[in-house]
């Protein structure tokens, strides 16, 4: 039985990924803060351990076959790089420091560090990232820990690009808080651009997929439907079985908020607010997911699965 050691099990894709890897068999160490806090079915094959990033992993790591890294400091409200640099990239140093003896490195990191493009011309792992995103400090780090492991470890490491997820295990909620954006609402707002949007139960699939057949050295983009905001949020209305009334936000009320954040940020005040967010409300943030389809085989469902998923899950946790 093959040893792997993930972080982020705590997390929306951790905890769907951990599902997949010990349905395929695998004996899976996991890395918590505090073991209370994975809500997960307990397995005789799952070996949870306490810690952080900057923990000594070398008694668990020196027998192990591969890595998952996914935990991440996702927030969008910090004030400064370094808030995101300790944990996205020093975080994966360190990591990597200690796994001399793995055979492979899986790498999650974000689409937001490859550009993205429109429907006529989708993004793809080739694509530079550009703006907004390259003012977003979040994807700064994950893109500075891409570097660095291809620098220094090219012959192992692989990296997974995903999208925005939705699904089931959404503890904090997450990304699944734009699911809350229309659920029981009668009139919803939405912003005019659209994002791709990806199950988390394929992009996990995907990272196992990528433990088999990624080459190292290479990256993938796990991603599935390209879809404006207001489609989004017509499917949720569809699986939730509601109707709620959609209106768009004019461009100059977000631009106004982009600039409202920016003076909160400038007299140090945290807030998710700032003009690089909201102009990527504005934006098609669309990719192609053809190089895992062609090179990993990925199969992708529709993102209804993921929305059901989620608001399923929803509605046994919150009950």
């Amino acid at each position: 039985m093959k040893k792997i050691f993930v972080t982020g099990i705590t997390g929306l894709l951790g905890a769907n990924v951990v599902i997949k890897l010990l349905e395929d068999g695998y004996f899976v160490i996991a890395l918590v803060r505090k073991k209370s806090n994975y809500l997960g079915e307990k397995n005789k094959s799952l070996k949870l351990i306490e810690g952080d990033l900057f923990s000594d992993f070398s008694e668990y790591l020196k027998d192990v076959n591969f890595i998952i890294h996914i935990a991440a400091e996702t927030k969008q409200n910090l004030l400064s790089y370094e808030g995101y640099r300790k944990v996205n990239y020093e975080g994966v140093v360190h990591l990597l420091s200690q796994s001399v003896n793995a055979e492979k490195f899986l790498f999650v990191s974000t689409a937001n560090t490859l550009g993205f493009g429109s429907l006529d011309d989708l993004g793809t792992e080739n694509d530079q990232w550009k703006y907004p995103f390259n003012e977003s400090f979040y994807a700064k780090s994950k893109l500075e820990a891409e570097n660095f492991l291809l620098e220094n470890n090219k012959t192992k490491v692989i990296i997974v690009n995903p999208t925005f997820m939705i699904g089931a295990y959404d503890n904090k909620p997450s990304s699944g808080k734009i699911i809350f954006w229309v659920w029981k609402k009668k009139l919803v707002f939405y912003p005019k651009g659209g994002k791709n949007f990806v199950n988390a139960e394929d992009a996990a699939k995907g990272i196992c997929k990528a433990l088999e057949k990624g080459k190292p050295g290479e990256k993938y983009l796990l991603a599935n439907e390209n879809l404006k905001y207001k489609d989004f949020f017509k499917i949720v209305n569809n699986v939730t079985g509601q109707q709620s009334v959609l209106f768009l936000i004019p461009d100059f009320i977000l631009i106004f908020l982009g600039f409202t954040g920016d003076f909160l940020r400038f007299i140090k005040i945290k807030t998710n607010l700032s003009s690089a967010n909201m102009k990527a409300l504005r934006i098609d943030n669309f990719y192609s997911n053809q190089k895992s389809i062609n090179e990993l085989g990925v199969h992708y469902q529709p993102i209804e699965k993921g929305i059901t998923d989620a608001v399923e899950y929803f509605k046994n946790t919150t009950k």
